[in-house]
């Protein structure tokens, strides 16, 4: 489904000193770790009036900067690893500001049957939609998995779909700015040309954003029956 509405004047909101309170309690209760600078959420928060002024300063100035990631890895069931890139705190809490500005403009043109990372969507609730449609005649689920989905997001592409909703220039900056901040793993640092890191708290909103059109388009595939995603 094609947004008809294109949003401006956000980035006022993001930097509200009251907005950045609510990015880090958020933060805080994800309880993440240090990102490249080694500042951890307590040393973040024994200076945090500090801190989170000195971070609205910089975005009325449009002179922040986002850090790189720091590359840790996380072992998966079937032996191999699942590649994390941790912000750092600060970038952290500007990501979950500017997410909670804009998720609410495209959740609402999300399909009704994705419950992947949504707030107010949950595991159960899909369950039962497989159950309804098993009841409704369907014998057939399909379980597939995109291999390493978040770190082969084009980036252009991805950043057309944003674009579809938002078109202040400060805010596709900085969602650009994380998508481009390039990785440090063993004191080297990598540039990103695709990708959004897992583990970055933008990062599962910009995935839903780049499925949305195969979610729409799968469901217009299936004729005069429902997609349960």
């Amino acid at each position: 489904m094609r947004p008809k509405r294109r949003y401006h004047s956000i980035i006022d909101k993001v930097y509200r000193l009251s907005i950045l309170h609510e990015a880090w309690n958020a933060v805080k209760v994800n309880k993440g770790s240090a990102g490249i600078d080694g500042e951890t959420i307590l040393w973040f928060e024994a200076q945090l009036n500090q801190n989170l002024t000195e971070v609205q300063r910089l975005l009325k100035e449009n002179r922040y900067e986002a850090q790189p990631v720091l590359r840790h890895y996380i072992p998966k069931s079937d032996g191999s690893k699942r590649p994390l890139g941790i912000p750092t705190v600060r970038d952290g809490v500007v990501q979950q500001a500017v997410r909670q500005m804009i998720e609410p403009l495209f959740d609402r043109n999300f399909y009704q049957h994705s419950y992947g990372f949504r707030k107010g969507h949950f595991q159960h609730q899909a369950l039962d939609v497989v159950k309804r449609a098993r009841e409704s005649g369907y014998v057939y689920v399909v379980d597939l998995d995109i291999q390493s989905y978040f770190d082969n997001i084009p980036h252009d592409l991805l950043m057309e779909k944003v674009k579809l909703r938002i078109a202040e220039g400060r805010i596709l900056d900085l969602i650009e700015m994380w998508l481009k901040a390039g990785v440090m793993e063993d004191d080297q640092l990598h540039d990103t040309y695709q990708g959004s890191p897992q583990a970055g708290v933008i990062s599962l909103l910009l995935a839903n954003i780049y499925l949305n059109t195969f979610d729409w388009g799968m469901k217009t595939r299936v004729s005069g029956r429902s997609l349960y995603r």
